[in-house]
């Protein structure tokens, strides 16, 4: 009996949930005679049933009827839709979303319309949706942030327009860049504060950081600058270095970060045992070895290593290794903080070279930078010739920045090579000069353009205009000529010049230059000249020397002239390392009056020996010889001016006591020591102090008589100077003193040169 209540009650609740639910006209299976739609403007009906997915004369659940109402809101196209069943007709009650007008962003600044804009989902003529606004505006938001700009303020604004449409204003709001204001680091003991946020790319903001970004907030370089620190505490010796971490503070104004480093330097680390093993047998290890920069007992340096390696591929390169892996195999005693290294050489892996792309380079044609190349499509790839290429793009000096890097291609066995440049102005207007103690101030102005074309030629066509002194020139170099590696060029040239400083005279000079040239080797170059000019003078003046009276007025020169050079420094541009040696000869008397035979030997030898100091010695020693006659006391040597510094432009030179002319000697030598140092301004300035002393002699005048002045004492000068690397091009400016002089000899005591690029 008691089953029979319970069962008969269920019973009864089934049919007042069926009542219940067939009340409000949607039952358990509905049959849909007709569909009608309501509140459409702009959307067709087609439209909108392909979206529901019912079709009139089925019968469809409730589950099915539910999902085509989800279906019509995930379409995007409706702000509010309804479903309601009369009888077997369904109504289907819609709003529809607005159109997109236009979408307009005011108070932008820092970032332009086509910037943002092409991040955002709303634009023209596309659904407008409050998601879609919301997501924009985050976007534009995070657009300032990676900017620097954590202050910004983004507000949106919808206008409503007629047949349901709506423009929508962005107001931004930009504020200032979040600057870093204050950087800390915790924990370090062996380095000073100072030390290491030079190590950092994030700098603390100063009132002379306007030429970079560097103080400005970033969070891609925070993690860059916590690598950069890692590297530095490698390079050092500290094996065991770590960040335990790198926090950084908004202040509640959004205007400026407080970042902290907290660090666990460590013990630092000697170089334990030092060996080389290899899978090659007909490999020499003891010769291998001795491209080890390091050795046993030296604080251990991961530069050190990675140099090392770098050295040994070359090598393995040079022997006809192309295919090789060096990889150091580290061990750390922590006990007696050692560091055991092994360099393991074995075979690498067969890689070929698929595609080389080059990106960056919107004036320079892509030949002229493949010429440069030492791997081409289809070389087994080689990182020693990869180095090397990357080395001779740069030495074009057309560029601010080249990266070569290897690049995974579409098959293990190739690789592709990526070339990113960054093109640098390329024309030159060069102002140079000084203020000499006997003749006041000297001006000198030139004009170049080296990348002629973007093919890479060397055009040279101006005017140089001083005081004394007035040149026209045109020239142009090809480097490579008949597309070979054969440079060829010419310059024709005009110089009226009144020798008012070492002679009594004026002189008119008109040529014609032939050059060319070409690599022997890979660091030996050899280039040839063949030099026609005709050389007058004129108002010579009666209390001018007798010796300069007694030279013929108007002569014809006609030489070749050749010049070999052996060049290992790691940069033509600006070298920080390395040597090279010059010699030079020039013979003269292949026609025309003047008869001579110079010779000249030059070198430069450059060194770094702590962070950006760098010592420059360079020295020249030159001999000439008359053929047959007298030579000319124009073409004899004098020193001065940039050859120099402490003298006036031809300021050193045997003279005649009476008149002070210079009558130039047949012998000379030149010296400097110079070197260039930070002064503690910040990087970014581009500002380096400069120490110099330059020696120097010339003589053997062999012009005979007891006013003649002729010896080899050694004239010298001490100095300083400042090198600006400036946004406009470099600046040069030396101040010298004599510490060693004739009393004959001509001072100058500022000289300058300052390079403008466009």
């Amino acid at each position: 009996m008691r089953r029979f209540v319970s069962n008969f009650i269920r019973f009864i609740f089934a049919l007042v949930f069926l009542a219940t639910f067939e009340g409000k006209g949607l039952q358990a299976s509905t049959l849909i005679q007709d569909i009608q739609i309501q509140g459409n403007q702009r959307i067709e009906k087609e439209t909108i049933l392909a979206q529901i997915d019912l079709l009139p004369g089925k019968a469809y659940t409730q589950e099915e009827i539910d999902q085509a109402l989800k279906n019509l809101f995930a379409s995007g196209l409706f702000a509010d839709a309804r479903l309601e069943l009369k009888g077997s007709i369904l109504l289907i009650h819609i709003k529809e979303n607005p159109i997109v007008n236009q979408v307009v962003i005011e108070g932008n600044d820092k970032l332009s319309d086509e910037i943002l804009k092409g991040e955002l989902q709303l634009r023209p003529r596309q659904v407008y949706t409050l998601t879609r606004l919301r997501n924009d505006t985050q976007r534009i938001q995070d657009l300032y942030r990676l900017k620097g700009h954590f202050a910004a303020v983004v507000t949106p604004h919808i206008i409503k327009r007629e047949q349901n449409r709506v423009d929508i204003v962005f107001d931004v709001k930009e504020g200032h860049a979040t600057v870093v204001r204050k950087i800390f680091f915790i924990g370090n003991k062996k380095f000073s504060e100072s030390k290491l946020e030079s190590t950092i790319q994030t700098k603390e903001t100063r009132w002379y950081r306007f030429f970079t970004s560097d103080d400005i907030f970033d969070s891609d370089r925070l993690s860059y600058d916590k690598e950069l620190l890692r590297k530095f505490y490698l390079e050092h010796g500290y094996a065991d270095f770590q960040i335990k971490s790198a926090v950084a503070e908004l202040t509640p104004d959004r205007e400026e970060f407080f970042i902290t480093f907290t660090l666990e330097e460590g013990e630092r680390y000697h170089v334990g045992d030092v060996k080389i093993t290899s899978d090659f047998k007909d490999i020499d290890i003891k010769t291998l070895e001795k491209k080890i920069s390091f050795s046993t007992g030296d604080w251990y340096s991961n530069k050190d290593v990675e140099n090392t390696i770098n050295l040994l591929v070359d090598e393995l390169g040079n022997l006809g290794y192309a295919f090789v892996d060096v990889q150091p195999q580290v061990q750390k005693d922590t006990e007696q903080h050692l560091v055991n290294i092994t360099f393991l050489i074995q075979e690498g892996p067969k890689v070929y070279i698929n595609n080389i792309h080059i990106i960056g380079n919107d004036r320079t044609d892509d030949e002229v930078i493949r010429r440069e190349l030492e791997l081409h499509e289809g070389d087994a790839f080689n990182s020693n010739k990869l180095k090397h290429s990357e080395k001779r793009v740069k030495d074009l000096g057309f560029f601010k920045k080249v990266a070569l890097t290897k690049q995974p291609s579409d098959t293990p066995d190739k690789a592709d090579i990526k070339i990113e440049i960054e093109e640098d102005r390329t024309g030159e207007l060069s102002f140079g000069g000084g203020f000499s103690t006997a003749d006041g101030p000297l001006a000198d102005i030139r004009f170049a353009e080296h990348n002629f074309r973007g093919k890479g030629q060397d055009l040279r066509a101006g005017i140089t205009y001083a005081k004394h002194r007035q040149e026209y020139s045109f020239g142009l170099t090809e480097p490579y000529f008949l597309n070979r590696e054969l440079m060829a060029g010419f310059d024709i040239y005009r110089v009226t010049r009144t020798r008012y400083l070492d002679a009594s005279y004026d002189q008119q000079i008109h040529g014609l230059s032939l050059l060319t040239g070409y690599m022997l080797s890979e660091n030996l170059s050899q280039l040839w000249t063949y030099t026609i000019q005709s050389d007058n003078v004129t108002n010579l003046k009666q209390s001018a020397s007798r010796f300069l009276r007694a030279q013929p007025r108007n002569s014809v020169m006609s030489g070749i002239g050749h010049t070999l050079t052996y060049d290992r420094r790691d940069s033509k541009i600006d070298p920080t390392s390395g040597y090279s040696i010059s010699l030079n000869n020039e013979i003269t008397g292949l026609g025309g009056s003047i008869k001579y035979f110079k010779n000249q030997l030059s070198g430069a030898h450059f060194y770094t020996f702590y962070d950006d100091w760098i010592l420059e010695t360079s020295a020249r020693y030159g001999v000439m010889v008359g053929l047959g006659k007298k030579t000319r006391i124009a073409d004899r040597y004098i020193l001065g001016g940039d050859t120099l510094r402490g003298f006036s432009p031809g300021g050193v030179s045997p003279r005649d006591k009476t008149t002070k002319d210079a009558l130039g000697g047949h012998k000379f030598y030149s010296g400097t020591i110079e070197l260039t140092f930070p002064i503690g301004l910040p990087n970014e300035f581009g500002v380096k102090g400069a120490a110099f002393s330059d020696v120097g002699s010339t003589w053997q005048s062999k012009e005979k008589g007891p006013e003649v002045f002729d010896n080899r004492k050694m004239r010298a000068a001490v100095g300083f100077g400042l090198r600006w690397k400036s946004p406009m091009g470099p600046l040069r400016i030396d101040v010298a003193k004599t510490v060693a002089k004739n009393k004959l000899d001509e001072t100058q005591m500022v000289l300058f040169g300052f390079t403008s690029r466009w």
